[in-house]
């Protein structure tokens, strides 16, 4: 595994990555950044993948900073295709989100711009699941850093669930000491609406391509019943349970996860 850097539209954007030349997979993450998918990296090398876990502009290691305005789903799904460009990726590609991730994802699909080959989404939002409570409760009254970190290593440690140990939150947390991370956040967070998904719902139903769901079933506000009513609606659809995990079950079960997504993802 390895961090490498890139330009997009004229900033560095960073990216995690492992394996060599083969079939590449774009791991898209939301609310948090590409540490959700570190966990799984080395297993999707193993399959034969060469996935990609990119920091969005703003977030996580990249530069650049957010705004509401090119925080929204459309405007993250524009951004994709030229990362992928800058990245070298041409053809189909497989894409997996979480969270808002999941919402780019699912937008890719059914509105264009790259050509999707296969979908998976992990504790992703979907349909009207979103945005959740406690994220607008941050955007009533933006508060202090402090108070902001505060908030963040709480939600971390829910979404942990038993895999939530003091340093692997810290971890988590980190980007947000810069400022400038924070205010992508918080734009991402004020650009947050389920018309984004809702309005998805019919390309989705009409698309022929192979579709999985990984769920933590302990996710407080991306309910399995979520997952389990997209499941039931969209064709070539798949759903698999991760017991005992939360919103980031990566961590919980990072070779069950790897396991299942690397046997997706190489599925003649």
């Amino acid at each position: 595994m390895e961090r490498k850097t890139i330009e997009v539209d004229g900033e560095p954007i960073s990216y995690l990555t492992a394996g060599g030349d083969g079939p590449a997979v774009l791991l898209l993450h939301g609310t948090y950044w590409s540490r959700v998918w570190l966990p799984v990296l080395d297993g999707l090398a193993a399959a034969g993948l060469r996935p990609l876990a990119v920091d969005f502009p703003g977030m996580g290691r990249s530069g650049g900073e957010l705004t509401p305005e090119t925080a929204t789903v459309p405007a993250l799904a524009a951004w994709v295709p030229r990362f992928a460009a800058a990245a070298g990726l041409s053809g189909p590609v497989a894409v997996a989100g979480h969270d808002i991730g999941g919402a780019v994802a699912q937008h890719l699909l059914a509105r264009g711009g790259l050509e999707v080959s296969r979908l998976a989404l992990v504790n992703s939002v979907l349909y009207d699941s979103w945005p959740a409570p406690h994220v607008a409760r941050l955007l009533a009254a933006p508060p202090d850093q402090e108070n902001f970190l505060a908030a963040r290593r709480q939600a971390a440690t829910t979404d942990l669930a038993g895999a939530a140990t003091e340093q692997r939150v810290a971890e988590y947390v980190d980007p947000w000491a810069e400022p400038r991370a924070r205010r992508s956040w918080l734009a991402m967070a004020r650009a947050a609406a389920s018309r984004y998904t809702l309005d998805l719902v019919p390309a989705l139903q009409r698309s022929p391509v192979p579709k999985l769901l990984v769920w933590g079933e302990d996710d407080r506000f991306e309910r399995v019943t979520f997952a389990e009513k997209f499941a039931a609606e969209m064709p070539h659809t798949t759903l698999v349970r991760i017991p005992g995990a939360a919103h980031i079950p990566t961590e919980n079960a990072p070779g069950r996860i790897a396991r299942v997504l690397g046997e997706f993802l190489t599925a003649a």
